[in-house]
């Protein structure tokens, strides 16, 4: 193999895969990125098993070929060559060696051969369809932040992607919970989404696919199984398995009879929420909200540290009511809203919050309360 190609390609096409392959492997193979030449590009490859990134940039290649490399090895080298450098990768023999060129530098790096990379891209994906980059990154940023971590509950580790009826319009719908909150999303489905089935995408892969939605105006293909999910971003691929597992039946703790309205200016009642949880001694202390006519009390207690009180003025015309919140909880959902004001559907002070913009936008959150 020999290919020839600039250093600013070659870096930002290792900056997509390379993320993908963990610092430590057991199985040596993963710990490497496959490079592929042939006609007028070269490929690279990296997978941990679970997820695989591939993308294909223009090189010019002297002779195709193919072999593997330590890939946080080649990034960093790459990443530390000087800008506008031509980079020089070549293949020898059966050295089981690659000889890299880049002006004065030269580096010779342990290969394996390529053989021996797994490959997770067989098999046809039954759903196909196509998303704009911005309904796709929707869908991700609003409800990424409430994925659970408990690695014993596996399948909240991701999020649930399917299609829904919504007042006789398709949507297309994400949501994710960790059992304290919920988040959930909608978008207008694309045709080919209708009978797609309902998938756990994994967090990693959700992460993955949010740091490759840097184009707006881009256009998504989406590939969807039972089994494996596949996001192609023109040159770039990422095909990942999804979460083997049954999404709780979310619609029974979205609360429908919550009939006290609560409308608050966002960005002050986040600073108020801000500053009061500041005594607290961590951020999931409670802070409670004592609400009644026209006006909210924020507050926190904290025995070692002392208290902090806050007043707002809000909408509000129902039964006074105190109730308690995960203070960083609160925070997380005000900064997904998108509008000035938002919009607490309150019940009692141990039953679930609604939570939106008030102009009824297509984002909805679902926040347990806290015992204060």
């Amino acid at each position: 193999m020999k290919v020839t190609l600039e250093r600013a390609a070659l870096l930002k096409s290792l900056g997509h895969v390379h993320r993908v392959v963990e610092r430590r492997n057991t199985i040596p193979i993963l710990s490497n990125v496959l490079l592929q030449a042939d006609g007028r590009f070269l490929t690279l490859k990296a997978t941990d098993l679970d997820l695989e990134v591939t993308e294909r940039l223009a090189a010019d290649v002297g002779q195709a070929g193919a072999t593997t490399l330590p890939a946080h090895i080649l990034y960093d080298i790459v990443r530390k060559l000087p800008d506008g450098a031509q980079v020089s990768l070549e293949t020898s023999g059966e050295s089981g060696q690659l000889q890299l060129r880049s002006g004065r530098s030269r580096f010779l790096l342990q290969s394996l051969p390529e053989s021996d990379f797994p490959d997770l891209t067989a098999g046809e994906l039954s759903h196909d369809f196509t998303l704009a980059a911005s309904d796709l990154k929707k869908l991700i940023d609003k409800t990424q932040f409430a994925i659970s971590n408990e690695e014993t509950r596996y399948y909240l580790n991701g999020v649930f992607l399917h299609a829904a009826d919504v007042e006789g319009h398709l949507m297309l719908r994400a949501v994710a919970t960790d059992g304290h909150r919920l988040a959930r999303v909608d978008v207008p489905a694309p045709k080919g989404a209708a009978g797609m089935p309902g998938v756990i995408v994994p967090r990693k892969a959700v992460a993955e696919v949010q740091k490759l939605l840097d184009d707006p105006a881009q256009e998504i293909r989406v590939e969807i199984s039972t089994a494996k999910a596949r996001f192609t971003f023109g040159d770039i691929v990422l095909t990942s398995k999804l979460i083997d597992g049954t999404f709780p039946d979310y619609a029974r703790v979205i609360p429908a009879g919550n009939d006290k309205r609560l409308v608050v200016d966002r960005a002050p009642f986040a600073a108020a929420v801000d500053r009061v949880s500041t005594i607290s001694s961590e951020r999931g202390r409670a802070v409670k909200l004592a609400v009644s006519e026209g006006k909210l009390t924020l507050s926190v207690t904290n025995p070692d540290s002392g208290s902090a009180f806050e007043e707002l003025d809000v909408d509000y015309d129902a039964a006074p009511m105190d109730i308690g919140f995960n203070a960083r909880y609160l925070l997380d959902i005000t900064e997904q809203l998108d509008s000035d004001t938002a919009l607490f559907k309150l019940a009692d002070p141990g039953s679930p919050t609604l939570v939106q913009d008030q102009d009824g936008a297509s984002a909805l959150y679902v926040l347990m309360p806290m015992r204060v």
